[in-house]
């Protein structure tokens, strides 16, 4: 294969067009850096060059993408009306799920780099801080206890993103039924919220 002149820049942004596509095709462990070199064009020291390893690659690949999304949600939390917070964030999830499958293929994905900061999990705690922080001043505005913010934007957070999960293999119902039908149970919930709820089934 001739191998193409670039510049360092547009090498590095090659190989991690190559590298992010690999990864959400095969996962870490089936990804190797000959194949990432052999579809660039490139000698395997030339990715060592850019990277340090393949680790290394998977992280700047891991890293843009937590950014992308969380970019995108709270950006998308623009105010208003509590139930027109929840329909923002559930929308930007389900679409960066539709935008950038292969970003959230390998999201979802257990991270084989040794770093919290690598992981799903980490990302869903960072919006969730977003979501609790909005939430913390409408539950204060309620005379809800504040302190409870944490637990419900996890809760919220978390429900939505395993539903993303699940509806990115089967695509159906479309995007903004699952994001009507998410809302709503989040909302018809969240509106009649007893001050202090207790389990019925204790005695």
């Amino acid at each position: 294969m001739a191998r193409v002149r670039m510049t360092g820049k547009e090498r590095r942004e090659q190989l991690l067009d190559i590298g992010r596509a690999l990864f959400a095709e095969k996962g870490f462990e089936a990804t190797s850096i000959e194949e990432i070199a052999h579809r660039a064009g490139v000698s395997k020291p030339v990715v060592y060059e850019h990277f340090g390893g393949k680790e290394g690659l998977y992280a700047v690949v891991v890293d843009r993408e937590m950014r992308n999304l969380l970019d995108r949600i709270v950006s998308a939390l623009t105010g208003g009306h509590p139930r027109q917070l929840l329909e923002q964030a559930a929308t930007a999830l389900l679409d960066y799920i539709e935008d950038c499958t292969d970003g959230f293929r390998i999201l979802v994905r257990d991270s084989p780099v040794a770093s919290a900061s690598g992981t799903f999990s980490s990302l869903l705690n960072d919006i969730a801080s977003q979501v609790e922080h909005i939430l913390g001043v409408q539950f204060d505005a309620r005379g809800y206890e504040p302190k409870l913010a944490a637990l419900y934007s996890q809760a919220l957070v978390g429900m939505v993103a395993l539903t993303g999960q699940w509806w990115l293999e089967v695509r159906k119902p479309k995007k903004d039924e699952v994001a009507a039908h998410l809302v709503n149970l989040a909302w018809k919930g969240l509106s009649h919220l007893e001050h202090k709820p207790q389990l019925r089934t204790r005695r």
